[in-house]
């Protein structure tokens, strides 16, 4: 087939002809505002006039706002109890030489500690776990979410991602996987020594820990509310590194098995590897006393988890809260930093258009 092409009209429009019967095609665009660029647009034209207001408004903002989050930061209390056992000395040190996973006979120890101020409020227990990498890909993967959300296929018949913990011989392990093979299983309890000294056990609560998402939707136990977990779960076996199979995790029913709150948030990995876990409430008994009055207190550890073998450190933090979350002195020092540089911007473009925004911009060529 034949075809010419015209020249560019004076319009830009360029027609093809040929034999066919067709009319002719057309490259220019559609006449409308969006092809045709004639959307209205705003351009700021940035002068000191505009730029040197903004920056002293953002730091008059922003250096306020940090200095009261960052006092808020530091009016929560907050204590960090090592009890690791690296130390000689540290009545937890025979205890982190001599466990290993599976250990037959069960290590204690206690750890003492002093709160100079009152805790008042809400006052929660982390469990925190240091050179922990949850955040491994091939350990993030080896989970089975059907499994966890209570399918009973995926209890018999686990997803591969769970091997080398999806089976131990023929028999399917429930829960499967290296996340929930390493649970953290110590036990932890908090004591007040009183003045005459009197140990004083502090009341722990082990439920309203987890996400509601976690408890309501993502683990669920097989059978549903089923109240014999023994039946539900028969045909698997515990992960190798438990002490004891899922379905006696709590005496609870509805805080065992799969819905355990302790195995939740563990399931839920850290990005980083050193990370903490909400583990318990302090239970407030009247709301004029303080949660923990000053004073001596004492740790008490059942060790169970060993963290030699990945050169890691286990520690209990105690903390209270405010309106902004936990401590956390970051944000605050953020915006005070970048309130501080906005005004020091700002003051610098002062002192620089009074010097030199007189001069002209412009030559005399004349000369």
């Amino acid at each position: 087939m034949a075809t010419s092409c015209t020249p560019k009209d004076e319009d830009g429009h360029v027609t093809v002809t040929g034999t066919g019967t067709g009319p002719p095609r057309s490259r220019k665009p559609d006449n409308t505002a969006f092809k045709q660029q004639r959307l209205p647009a705003w351009k700021p034209v940035l002068t000191a006039g505009t730029v040197t207001p903004a920056f002293f408004i953002i730091g008059l903002i922003f250096i306020p706002v940090g200095i009261g989050l960052f006092v808020t930061s530091n009016n929560i209390r907050e204590i960090e109890v090592d009890y690791t056992g690296v130390d000689p000395s540290s009545s937890c040190f025979s205890c982190s030489q001599n466990l290993s996973w599976n250990s037959s006979s069960p290590c204690s120890c206690s750890v003492p500690f002093y709160l100079d101020q009152p805790y008042e409020g809400s006052v929660f227990m982390y469990y925190g776990l240091t050179n922990f990498y949850q955040n491994h890909r091939r350990y993030v993967k080896s989970r089975d979410d059907r499994q966890l959300n209570g399918d009973p296929g995926a209890l018999t018949s686990p997803s591969q991602d769970c091997e080398p913990f999806a089976f131990r011989g023929d028999t399917p392990v429930a829960p499967c996987g290296a996340v929930a093979n390493s649970m953290f299983n110590d036990t932890l309890e908090l004591f007040h020594i009183a003045p005459s000294g009197a140990s004083v056990r502090i009341p722990l609560i082990s439920t309203g820990i987890a996400w509601w998402t976690d408890k309501h939707v993502k683990f669920r136990n097989p059978g549903g509310h089923a109240p014999n977990l023994t039946a539900a779960f028969q045909g698997t076996v515990k992960p190798v590194n438990w002490p004891r199979p899922v379905y006696q995790l709590d005496s609870a029913p509805d805080n065992n098995g799969f819905i355990n709150e302790d195995f939740m948030v563990w399931m839920r990995t850290a990005a980083l590897p050193t990370f903490r876990k909400l583990h318990r409430i302090v239970n407030r008994t009247g709301s004029s006393a303080p949660t923990l009055p000053r004073g001596n207190y004492s740790l008490r550890v059942a060790y169970n988890y060993p963290v030699r073998g990945f050169e890691g450190r286990k520690r209990m933090i105690l903390t209270t809260v405010s309106w902004m979350g936990g401590k956390n002195p970051f944000l605050g020092v953020a915006y005070m930093t970048v309130g501080s540089v906005c005004f020091f911007l700002g003051v610098v473009l002062v002192v620089v258009h009074h010097r030199c925004g007189g001069r002209s911009g412009s030559a005399d060529i004349s000369r």
